[in-house]
C-alpha cells in the first residue's frame, strides 16, 4: 500500500521507511509505527514516521498489521 496518504497509516502497523541518511539509496527499514510526524494529508514523498525504536523516516510502503 502506498504511503503517501496520513489516512492509510495509524500507531501499531507495520511499515517500510526511507530513514534521511538513506534517501540517495532508497535503503528501507522496518518497523512498528509509533508516531505520525506529518500533518498534512498527503505528502509526495511520504509521510513521516517515527517507529518504535525511535528512528524516523518517510513510509514507503505499508506492510499491515
Amino acid at each position: 500500500m502506498n504511503g503517501q496518504e496520513r489516512k492509510n497509516i495509524q500507531p501499531g502497523i507495520e511499515v517500510d521507511i526511507v530513514l534521511k541518511q538513506d534517501q540517495r539509496t532508497g535503503k528501507t527499514t522496518r518497523g512498528i509505527v509509533k508516531d505520525i510526524l506529518t500533518k498534512s494529508p498527503q505528502h509526495p514523498h511520504g509521510i513521516k514516521v517515527r517507529l518504535q525504536d525511535g528512528q524516523v523516516g518517510r513510509v514507503k510502503n505499508i506492510i499491515g498489521q
